[in-house]
């Protein structure tokens, strides 16, 4: 196998990611595409820096040794705590994350520099975001809201009406009229977007760093010439590995890839 034909990996926390997958396969339809999920010790968000930069090395190591040409960290808080750890592993690799594409989105499609990052509370806790705004656009006001329950409601599937939208109420209540610009800085909240949107006016614009990511990552490819030649054949397609609970992968994962997964079809592994 060529270099060129050997999958992207992706990596993630559980099945987030997923989303993040979703728009990897749209910008880059001859790719295939290796995801682990680490649902066994999910979630990041709540563990401390030092704990998510072990995990992530971990997983980033496990598909490394499956021969995969390009390491995309579909996470947003391994994005944050352990992308430079991450990068120096596997100097000789593309290892892109969520945040720098995010951050560049929110710059471009805020007005008046007023930016909002929704997260999970280790996300919040680096400044991740705040940090990769701040560099990009000087005269930026960024204001960060941790969100946790956003990931649960998103898992269960509860993405609309009256629970979904109390818990978005509640949370967004103090950025009425501060922000122009909303970064879904978690892999998890696109799913809620339609009940997160409802919050504010039309006026406010939402950024969600998938499709920023996976445009990013196809410019990646592109500039070290790995990109995978079609040649007029079909997808190569995506392959699944867990750390637990295949079935449950299966089912909910379904819902933020937009696609059917087959248990079977989902390879547990132990890290």
């Amino acid at each position: 196998m060529s270099l060129s034909e050997r999958p992207i990996g992706v990596f993630d926390s559980g099945v987030g990611g997923l989303t993040v997958l979703r728009a990897l396969r749209a910008a880059l339809p001859a790719e295939s595409f290796l995801y682990l999920g680490d649902t066994a010790r999910l979630p990041y968000g709540t563990k401390s820096e030092h704990t998510v930069v072990r995990y992530a090395l971990q997983a980033a190591d496990e598909l490394v040794e499956r021969d995969i040409k390009a390491l995309v960290v579909a996470c947003n808080t391994a994005s944050a705590a352990a992308l430079p750890a991450l990068q120096q592993r596997h100097a000789g690799l593309p290892v892109i994350g969520v945040i720098e594409p995010g951050a560049r989105a929110a710059c471009a499609a805020s007005t008046r520099g007023q930016i909002a990052v929704l997260a999970t509370e280790s996300t919040v806790r680096g400044g991740a975001y705040a940090r990769a705004i701040a560099r990009l656009r000087p005269d930026a006001r960024v204001r960060s809201l941790a969100c946790p329950l956003f990931v649960a409601l998103a898992e269960e599937g509860w993405t609309e009406g009256a629970v979904a939208e109390a818990a978005a109420a509640r949370y967004l209540a103090p950025l009425a009229g501060q922000a122009d610009t909303l970064v879904l800085g978690c892999t998890h909240f696109p799913v809620l977007a339609t009940v997160i949107a409802a919050c504010f006016g039309p006026e406010v614009r939402i950024v969600d760093s998938a499709a920023t990511t996976a445009a990013a990552v196809r410019r990646e490819l592109a500039d070290r010439g790995l990109l995978r030649d079609a040649g007029g054949a079909s997808p190569a397609g995506w392959r699944f590995l867990a750390t637990d609970g295949a079935e449950r992968f299966a089912a909910v994962g379904a819902r933020f890839l937009g696609a059917l997964i087959a248990a079977a079809n989902v390879e547990l592994i132990d890290l």
